[in-house]
């Protein structure tokens, strides 16, 4: 079987930045759960994506090198990345059915806009198992619906955190989001993950659906930029719309070719 494969860099200005994410195009049928977990693991990137297009409806899930997740930002950009520029899709805007509901991407210019729905955060008391993850100690600790979110002092404190990996393993939960107030951006993360299987991911899109609520509340403003600062690094335009986040940022193609299974 032959299955036609892009890979794609997320939420990037030029390639080798962003985050890259493997986009795989199916027929109207998924395959077995286990081939697509083991065609990530051989991918070995954060993410791969898999489509299919049924009844004329796009429907995608995503899997990282370890585990199947419920909802993916970057490669879903990267996927309407693909369906708009290499797959002859007609129209400015794209629709995917998804395990977290209906999920969009637009066509803006240079620019693809995500639409997620807003995640649900709680304010925690400081728990020691999750201070006990960094070497620098959070202000404020909040749980969403797969992941916690520390919030520190400063964009420096994010930049130079060090994450005890062993550690973060053990938290139950998709992963830790970091983040600070930004000098240039409004806000700045990061996004920590080895229990998915992913140690630092490059650009969480779907972590802004945590961070975007937040800051939100704290600026006053419903139009943010961020930025995220692992060693990739990523940039991106968000905006809160009635309960649910945009998200925008640039894409390019790093290859395209076929994977024999």
């Amino acid at each position: 079987m032959k299955i036609k494969m892009y890979q794609v860099d997320a939420f990037a200005g030029r390639l080798f930045t962003g985050n890259p994410a493997c986009v795989c195009l199916l027929h109207e049928e998924w395959l077995a759960d286990e081939l697509m977990q083991k065609i990530a693991m051989e991918n070995n990137v954060a993410e791969t994506a898999f489509i299919i297009n049924k009844n004329n409806e796009y429907h995608i899930r995503w899997f990282t090198p370890e585990v199947e997740v419920d909802l993916c930002g970057h490669a879903t950009l990267a996927s309407g990345h693909v369906l708009f520029n290499h797959e002859n899709f007609k129209g400015e805007f794209i629709s995917f059915q998804s395990k977290s509901g209906k999920l969009s991407v637009k066509k803006d210019d240079e620019y693809l806009t995500l639409n997620f729905p807003e995640d649900s955060l709680q304010k925690v008391d400081a728990q020691e198992e999750l201070s006990a993850c960094f070497d620098q100690q959070p202000v404020e600790t909040f749980k969403g619906k797969t992941d916690y979110m520390l919030v520190f002092e400063n964009e420096d404190q994010i930049r130079n955190i060090r994450c005890d990996f062993a550690k973060v393993s053990a938290i139950e939960a998709r992963g830790i989001i970091v983040t600070a107030r930004g000098r240039d951006v409004d806000f700045v993360s990061r996004f920590f993950a080895p229990q998915s299987g992913i140690a630092e991911d490059p650009v969480t899109g779907s972590a802004h659906t945590t961070l975007v609520p937040y800051w939100r509340n704290v600026l006053g403003k419903d139009n943010l930029t961020a930025a995220q600062l692992s060693e990739r690094g990523g940039f991106l335009k968000c905006r809160y719309v009635d309960g649910r986040i945009e998200i925008s940022g640039k894409a390019l193609t790093y290859l395209s070719g076929e994977i024999v299974v």
